[in-house]
């Protein structure tokens, strides 16, 4: 599960979601999430 990095809350709601794929490496795909408590964004890697 996802915690915010400010309140430490695990209420978040993922906004976005993106792949990022230097060149000859593996692809890592990404979450901006928003936290329910605070309002904060932030980004995270999303393993599948």
């Amino acid at each position: 599960m996802v915690k915010c990095p400010k309140c430490g809350s695990e209420n978040v709601e993922l906004v976005k979601s993106w792949e990022l794929a230097p060149r000859g490496r593996k692809p890592v795909k990404v979450g901006l999430f928003k936290c329910q408590q605070c309002g904060a964004f932030f980004r995270k890697g999303i393993k599948e």
